[in-house]
């Protein structure tokens, strides 16, 4: 399993130059069952990467582009009636795919974003009261804008806190820079990209990362995160519930990924930027910053 993630992770490389820290994120987030959300400025490889994980991992994908007038039944589906049959019936909508792509998600009504949050948490729609099963496996990989540019609008924490992780791509380096500049063009590579993995495999390593190995001292070390978060005056609103379910299986997912086969305060330090820094309500906008507090003050057990 070891080699499929490489192989993964190398491949994802080949067209996301330089960003290896994000995509091995990205993964983790993915085989931990989770949505991600990419936060930053255009044109800097949102799209292209949540396309390039959609190929290797073989899921049937559909892009949403999100704008100030998209509606629910636009991403969910609607009824429409049949003159012949005489009788109403439900057209699928793009949600009804493996990984769902929310182009600039803040970009639409809040109206708009919430049509997510049913699906995200519970793999299903509901529709003028029937419910509808979504595929397995089923991810959103949202991209957002930063709020301070003309058009958005901010995501609830209803909202935010249904995304398993965020993370923020960046400009390349020069090296890699120099290497987009003079090589192919991205969205051809990413035609000529063969799936890495089955369904079937997929799912057997989401299973063998949720049996990962957590110790008690372990838990209590995440316990302390949540609730150092919860009562100092760095922040103004703590953790979750959900939010500790979700740093636990990510740093799970992570050990895996780095072939032990339990937890180290070392894995859960790694994932905890990307888990927490969107949940916590602070000063910066920084994710190492936001979560600084959490690791330099809380004590390792």
């Amino acid at each position: 399993m070891q080699t499929t993630l490489n192989n993964l992770v190398n491949a994802a490389n080949q067209i996301i130059l330089g960003k290896e820290a994000q995509i091995r994120l990205a993964l983790c987030c993915l085989l931990s069952k989770g949505h991600l959300l990419i936060e930053d400025i255009p044109g800097v490889g949102k799209t292209t990467l949540s396309h390039t994980l959609a190929k290797l991992l073989g899921l049937n994908y559909q892009r949403i582009q999100f704008t100030s007038d998209i509606l629910p039944a636009d991403i969910i589906g609607c009824s429409i009636f049949n003159t012949e049959k005489h009788e109403f019936s439900f057209h699928k909508g793009p949600i009804f795919n493996q990984m769902i792509l929310a182009d600039e998600i803040n970009r639409s009504t809040p109206k708009a974003q919430s049509a997510l949050l049913e699906a995200m948490e519970e793999q299903q729609v509901t529709v003028e009261g029937k419910t509808y099963q979504l595929s397995t496996p089923f991810f959103v990989i949202a991209t957002q804008n930063p709020n301070h540019q003309i058009g958005t609008f901010p995501l609830p924490e209803s909202q935010l806190d249904r995304f398993l992780m965020r993370i923020e791509l960046g400009y390349p380096d020069y090296k890699a820079e120099r290497s987009l500049l003079m090589g192919e063009n991205r969205q051809q590579l990413i035609s000529c990209l063969k799936p890495q993995i089955t369904a079937e495999k997929l799912a057997l390593i989401q299973k063998n990362c949720a049996k990962i190995h957590a110790s008690s001292p372990l838990l209590d070390y995440i316990q302390a995160i949540i609730n150092y978060s919860r009562e100092s005056a760095d922040y103004n609103e703590g953790l979750s519930p959900r939010a500790g379910l979700g740093l636990l299986t990510a740093a799970k997912t992570w050990a895996f990924m780095e072939n032990r086969d339990a937890v180290l305060p070392e894995d859960v330090q790694v994932v905890l930027p990307a888990v927490a820094a969107h949940r916590l309500k602070h000063g910066s906008t920084n994710a190492e910053e936001i979560v600084a507090p959490l690791i330099n003050k809380v004590a390792i057990p």
